[in-house]
């Protein structure tokens, strides 16, 4: 096989407003059956994943918040990916009114919030990566971001990020797609990413995900030549279990 693996978005690519179809998954049982390996990326926190999503059993890893915390369902094992959020960026934000959700490693809001997440940013002089994303507004350590967490759980499955089909529909599915072998943008993703992928489906949302896994299964994406790739550097600090 050339490609080992499919590392899929959630919101907006495997799932319409929180739901995913039968026949998608469906398609990742068929993907699964083939000795493919299943990645999970998304900016939700875990809770809120298994809240929304009954089936991530399906996946080998789950790569959550947007790239800070790696999780097995199998096991159950939870690592993050870098250092938990400030405790004084958390306190600022409350004291301007703006009361966010704090994961492990990413802190949330909207995007009304952008402004004083910023000011309070450049005041305190951290450095932390601010990502918007239809609407939200995620705030995560320098360097840390979807392409990363996949490429840390290519590490965890011993498998070359270049073996791996990525698949996502917005902002923060860019770095998804540059870190993997194929980075395809489903046919609802922003024109932006879209513009920047190798392949855009002709589904939309779960569709175009079961559409790449029927031409996994099919060919391999026989005759499709990925863009040049620059590198992705794997986030690893001292919370991470490997170190």
């Amino acid at each position: 096989m050339r490609y080992l693996g499919l590392a899929v978005d959630f919101d907006g690519t495997l799932a319409t407003d929180g739901r995913v179809e039968g026949a998608t998954v469906d398609a990742l049982a068929r993907l699964r059956g083939s000795g493919r390996l299943l990645v999970l990326a998304t900016g939700r926190e875990l809770p809120d994943l298994e809240a929304t999503f009954s089936r991530i059993d399906l996946f080998d890893i789950v790569i959550a918040e947007n790239g800070g915390l790696m999780v097995q369902p199998a096991s159950g094992t939870q690592v993050p990916l870098a250092p938990s959020p400030p405790a004084v960026f958390v306190d600022a934000l409350r004291a301007r009114g703006v009361h966010p959700s704090v994961g492990a490693v990413i802190i949330a809001t909207w995007d009304e919030h952008y402004a004083d997440v910023c000011a309070v940013i450049a005041a305190l002089g951290l450095e932390l990566d601010v990502i918007r994303n239809k609407g939200a507004v995620m705030v995560l350590p320098a360097g840390v971001n979807k392409g990363t967490g996949v490429a840390r759980a290519a590490v965890e499955l011993s498998i070359p990020l270049s073996a791996i089909v990525g698949i996502g529909d917005a902002e923060n599915d860019y770095t998804l797609l540059r870190a993997c072998g194929l980075g395809v943008a489903v046919a609802n993703a922003l024109p932006s990413l879209q513009a920047g992928a190798d392949l855009v489906t002709q589904g939309a949302r779960g569709e175009g995900v079961a559409e790449v896994i029927g031409r996994l299964l099919a060919d391999d994406f026989a005759g499709v030549t990925p863009r040049p790739r620059g590198d992705i550097r794997v986030v690893a600090h001292e919370t991470d279990a490997r170190r």
